[in-house]
């Protein structure tokens, strides 16, 4: 959860000892890429994603990686954002349909860099290895809606038009959101 009254955490203590966490927007977005290449196993996922938060390699076996690495995920990159079930009045749970993200930060990566310098002023190059991970979401969650990324996810996100009179309408933006579909989806 991001609050404004105490300053964002850095830190994860594992076993008595207490690591500074690498919560810069840049690295966090390639612990993502790593995380989602199908191309590298699992282990070598996990060794790779503790070096790059932690910069050290711990002396413990592959569960116990796991267990941190998964600790720092929740603790910190998620902010400890845990989703609650959806539960019907008797308090059974609901099935849920998962929505997939209407963007995707590498593939709008130039909208996003294009929409932080409209808005705010901020060149996210000279950002990186500087600007939190938190501070990121917070900023991008925060753009205009005329910046070029709002744009482009409404488009995405937009219903079809219906109705008597309205096929023009529909084709052009079936055309929008042909030009801008996100091309992996995950």
């Amino acid at each position: 959860m991001f609050t404004l009254s105490y300053p964002l955490e850095n830190q994860i203590e594992i076993d008595g000892v207490t690591y500074q966490v690498d919560m810069s927007f840049d690295n966090i977005l390639r612990f993502y890429e790593l995380s989602t290449d199908e191309e590298i196993d699992k282990v070598t996922q996990i060794e790779v994603g503790l070096q790059m938060l932690i910069n050290v390699d711990l002396d413990c076996d592959i569960r116990k990686k796991s267990e941190i690495l998964k600790q720092i995920y929740e603790k910190l990159i998620t902010s400890g954002v845990k989703e609650e079930p959806a539960v019907d009045i008797k308090g059974n749970p609901v099935p849920v349909e998962k929505k997939e993200a209407p963007y995707s930060l590498v593939e709008d990566a130039e909208y996003v860099y294009a929409s932080f310098m409209q808005d705010y002023g901020i060149d996210l190059f000279e950002q990186q290895g500087k600007l939190d991970w938190r501070k990121f979401l917070a900023l991008l969650d925060g753009l205009r809606g005329d910046t070029r990324f709002k744009e482009v996810v409404e488009i995405r996100t937009m219903e079809l038009p219906s109705g008597k009179g309205s096929e023009k309408q529909r084709q052009k933006l079936l055309k929008l959101k042909e030009a801008y579909k996100l091309k992996n989806k995950k």
